[in-house]
């Protein structure tokens, strides 16, 4: 069944390539993000989703020739490098806005369509670095993690019309994220340690999963009658953190982060 598919983020990245996977394959996209994007197979609707003003525009604009809204991918956001005590007010806000407060427009703006056709799945894109703090990433990683709290608040909420919601974790992907970060200012304290951290990061990047990768895992998700709160899909090295994490100490984890990083 061919269904009604609304993605935000999709200017470039894994956003663009889940529009495109899509629309290929039948079903009728809407991507949302700031610039408009020309495609053959996906209709691009220029929307700041931090605007609620704007994102209540675009649902309106799609459900004039839409009858139902199916699925939501929550796929904007963007990163944040630098230490925490070197992070600004203005920086923090700007990124939660867009991480947090964007998402949360987003679902609320298809939640009555979803709710009157009782029917809706909604994924969240959030990042494994959500389930433990980064070096450099904290803030970002605080983000991601604050949206999957709110995921799992909302499943409660939602179920009883049918409507799945869900943290989809990723690992590194293969996209230009680097090139849109917040990169606070480094200050001298750090530099040393942040430029070593920093090129390991952009290097995982630069190894990671293709985006196309992140396509199918979503396909084989959005046929799912039942979802858990959280999946999670990277490079087995990246995954394998999450459980760690559970069940070793603090302390015996954080040494193992610290080789991770290069920190020791």
């Amino acid at each position: 069944m061919n269904k009604t598919i609304i993605i935000t983020g999709t200017s470039s990245g894994i956003g663009f390539v889940l529009a495109e996977y899509f629309g290929k394959k039948g079903h009728k996209v809407y991507g949302l993000s700031r610039k408009f994007t020309e495609s053959t197979y996906f209709q691009s609707i220029p929307t700041d989703i931090t605007d609620n003003d704007a994102v209540q525009k675009a649902i309106s604009e799609i459900l004039r020739t839409e009858t139902k809204i199916d699925v939501l991918i929550n796929n904007a956001g963007m990163g944040m490098v630098g230490a925490v005590e070197d992070s600004s007010k203005e920086d923090i806000l700007k990124l939660f806005n867009l991480n947090l407060v964007g998402a949360v427009q987003m679902m609320s703006a298809v939640m009555p369509k979803m709710r009157e056709n009782k029917f809706g799945q909604i994924i969240n894109v959030s990042s494994i670095g959500s389930e433990m703090g980064l070096p450099f990433r904290g803030f970002y990683s605080a983000s991601k993690s604050a949206l999957d709290k709110v995921t799992e608040a909302m499943r409660y909420e939602v179920y009883p019309w049918n409507i799945n919601v869900c943290s989809l974790h990723l690992g590194d992907i293969k996209t230009n994220i680097a090139e849109n970060r917040v990169r606070t200012k480094v200050s001298e304290p750090y530099k040393n340690v942040f430029d070593k951290v920093y090129a390991l990061m952009n290097s995982h990047v630069g190894e990671g999963t293709e985006p196309l990768e992140v396509a199918e895992y979503v396909d084989a998700l959005l046929s799912k009658n039942k979802w858990k709160a959280h999946y999670y899909f990277g490079k087995f090295g990246q995954k394998i953190g999450v459980p760690l994490k559970w069940i070793l100490p603090q302390r015996t984890y954080e040494n193992l982060m610290k080789k991770y990083n290069k920190l020791a």
